[in-house]
């Protein structure tokens, strides 16, 4: 069940604008997949952080947010660093805007130790300190000659060395190196990711303090968000709860509050409040955030066919919505769209379908 904020510690601004609930604006308003931006990066830059654990995939979850989706476009961000796939919040695959990745991992790293520790640990693995430094050292030394490196390529350079390990130790010395900020995506390839080093492809990363990093992080979540809750902010970011509510209360002039059900859901006063046509079709990725990155996914998904739209151990299939609601599945084999909706009394809009079948071809075409 969501926790309502506690009053004493916030108060917001008062919603004056609709008597619509805020769990229907979300729904109606659809700012988390509107194709409003120009480039990739005003993409993730409005959206903070993206779950991007299809590598293949991540690359819609950005296009059809843009006016004119295209993939040249995505790679193009992609290889400047102007967006970057980094394992960050909640240790999770993300893409993130270049010029944040230095705070953002300022900011979660300490959580992200915490938790690859105690995985560690249940896997009885143990990597000392010395052992990371020697590892990260190689995979610096290779990359300043190489560039770009994928996963095998550091498997080749640390035999070089006389060094061996499976592919699950290598993997955990991969993580440490990116929240040691040493690694970060290298260009993108087909179908494996690479990396690079963090200070040769990322422009400099702004100074802050914890504070500024806290009420930036709640300033972009709830402003691309919203309207959202308080615990809907803690899954999101994998903050622990006084962080996020200190993150919510700076930002405190800026936002809106709305009641619900005894619940506080906040939009910021820069959020879309307007939605588009009625019967918009969505061919929404896996993964994305329009249902991961909320703590419940009621809102947009029936409890009837929530298991087709994610399973109970993390794995998020790919939805079509319709005004927000998802309605079916859909696949891409071999670039051909097919379509599974719910059942059979569920009706698409074939209009606005087939638009929305022609923007992802022309994505993957262009």
């Amino acid at each position: 069940m969501l926790m309502p904020a506690k009053k004493s510690k916030f108060v917001a601004n008062t919603h004056k604008e609709s008597s619509m609930n805020p769990v229907s604006q979300r729904l109606l308003n659809q700012q988390l997949i509107c194709p409003q931006f120009t480039t990739p990066h005003d993409v993730v830059a409005w959206m903070g952080a993206m779950q991007a654990q299809e590598y293949r995939m991540m690359r819609w979850a950005v296009g059809m947010r843009t006016k004119r989706p295209s993939a040249k476009a995505f790679e193009k961000a992609y290889n400047e660093g102007q967006i970057v796939r980094i394992h960050l919040f909640r240790t999770t695959w993300q893409l993130v805007p270049g010029e944040d990745l230095g705070w953002m991992l300022e900011l979660c790293r300490d959580n992200a130790l915490r938790g690859m520790a105690g995985w560690m640990h249940s896997n009885g693995v143990d990597i000392p300190l010395a052992e990371q430094e020697a590892i990260q050292q190689i995979f610096h030394d290779h990359l300043s000659k190489s560039r770009i490196a994928q996963k095998a390529d550091f498997a080749i350079a640390l035999k070089d060395k006389g060094i061996t390990m499976d592919d699950h130790r290598l993997s955990y010395h991969i993580r440490l190196a990116e929240y040691s900020g040493l690694l970060c995506s290298g260009d993108l390839y087909p179908m494996k990711h690479s990396y690079a080093l963090a200070v040769d492809k990322l422009p400099k990363a702004p100074q802050m303090t914890k504070e500024e990093a806290l009420a930036r992080l709640a300033r972009t979540y709830f402003r691309s968000h919203g309207p959202a809750t308080l615990e809907d902010f803690v899954w999101w970011s994998g903050l622990n709860i006084g962080d996020c509510r200190k993150g919510l209360s700076a930002i405190q002039n800026e936002l809106v509050e709305e009641r619900w059900k005894g619940l506080s859901f906040f939009r910021h006063q820069d959020s879309r409040t307007r939605g588009f046509r009625s019967g918009t079709v969505t061919l929404l990725p896996p993964y994305d955030e329009y249902l991961i990155g909320y703590k419940s996914r009621h809102v947009s998904v029936h409890p009837d066919h929530m298991h087709r739209a994610h399973s109970g151990n993390g794995i998020f299939w790919p939805v079509i919505l319709q005004d927000g609601e998802a309605k079916g599945n859909w696949s891409a084999a071999s670039g051909k769209v097919k379509i599974d909706v719910f059942h059979s009394n569920a009706s698409l809009n074939q209009k606005m379908l087939e638009e929305e079948m022609a923007r992802y071809q022309k994505f993957i075409s262009n």
